[in-house]
């Protein structure tokens, strides 16, 4: 390990992004605190699974109330915040999550409660910037920003200069809180920097996302746990990379010499059959796809039995235009670079998956 007197304050912290970060700057010698919600403190299996759940000092922490912030801030005074909290959309259907059971607030496809999300990932950015230029201006600043800011551009790859099409109040509301990034960089001289990331994936996953979805689902019927697994658009495409190689890209940033904005990507894309695809064969299927539209299906050639299936109900209303990053800036500028290729991504999934199926420990 080595020898640091810093500290980090990482929201977020029990989620797969917070997980993998807590890790890596616990191996450099921070001291490392773990903001999380008074429902998120027992969900520690990512942490434990890691080995580090004892080395993070947790505090209870609300994105939404200022004061709370602010009294943290000034009670661990830390060199470093690093912001992975966020309300996100993570299931297909219509309205995966409701703030209240209020059923005449307005809605939007695809996305948690718009209010709740404009609240939580744009106005809780601006608290905790401002939250810092009262505290000490110099402590630096990491923003989870989002591919999906990109929406419905045109323009491929996304580079840090594509313009922005959000779609959604998720997207909309991670705009939000770039822009305040920015603006509290430019106004006030603060160290504030953007990650915009693409699609980041590993074992430490929830099996709400598709990639983990496959993954556990195939497991599953490996071991006779399930019959079908069902997905919605196999020919979606996304630029899917490593988490683990994308949280030393967030500590890169906050150790250049001023703040900035980058994009972290691999610059290639899969689509969801190729995830697929390729998860069946490591797990030792030999899966053929026949039909098309809701009516394909995935066949195991071996046994014929149909083992995937299509949904129109996991359908996302709005697919985005194909997005996949441009990390040229960070790799010239910063020296980073992602280690893990797409094979050995999915291979570290399968191989986790099969394994906690196989001793009744799928716990996330």
């Amino acid at each position: 390990m080595i020898a640091s007197s810093k500290r980090a304050l990482v929201t977020g912290i029990t989620g797969q992004d917070g997980s993998y970060l807590a890790q890596l700057l616990l191996g450099k010698g921070y001291r490392v605190f773990g903001a999380v919600r008074r429902t998120s403190r027992s969900n520690l299996a990512r942490l434990e699974e890691l080995g580090i759940a004892r080395d993070v000092e947790l505090i209870e922490f609300d994105l939404l109330e200022f004061s709370n912030i602010l009294r943290l801030v000034e009670q661990i005074l830390p060199d470093e915040i690093y912001n992975l909290a966020a309300q996100q959309p993570q299931s297909p259907s219509p309205w995966p999550f409701r703030a209240s059971n209020r059923r005449d607030l307005p809605l939007l496809r695809d996305d948690p409660e718009p209010l709740h999300t404009g609240n939580c990932d744009g106005l809780g950015v601006a608290r905790l910037l401002e939250a810092i230029r009262t505290v000490n201006p110099k402590i630096r600043f990491y923003q989870a920003s989002s591919s999906e800011m990109f929406g419905k551009t045109s323009q491929a790859p996304q580079s840090e200069v594509t313009p922005f099409e959000p779609r959604g109040a998720y997207a909309v509301a991670k705009l939000y809180g770039h822009w305040m990034t920015v603006s509290y960089r430019e106004s006030y001289g603060i160290h504030a920097t953007s990650g915009i990331l693409f699609n980041h994936e590993s074992p430490l996953r929830g099996q709400e996302f598709v990639t983990r979805k496959i993954t556990a689902s195939l497991a599953k019927i490996k071991h006779g746990e399930l019959e079908i697994l069902s997905l919605g658009n196999l020919d979606a495409q996304r630029d899917w990379g490593f988490a683990g190689d994308y949280v030393e890209g967030m500590w890169l940033m906050l150790q250049q010499s001023a703040g900035d904005d980058y994009v972290l990507a691999t610059g290639e894309t899969h689509t969801v059959r190729d995830f697929v695809s390729t998860s069946a064969t490591m797990l030792g299927f030999d899966i053929v796809f026949e039909g098309a539209g809701s009516n394909e299906r995935g066949i195991d050639r071996r046994t014929g039995r149909t083992l995937i299936r299509i949904n129109p109900k996991f359908y996302r209303p709005a697919n985005l235009n194909q997005l996949y990053g441009n990390p040229l800036k960070a790799e010239q500028a910063m020296g980073w670079t992602r280690r893990t290729t797409f094979l050995q991504l999915v291979a570290l999934m399968v191989e986790a998956d099969d394994r906690r199926v196989s001793n009744k420990r799928l716990t996330f």
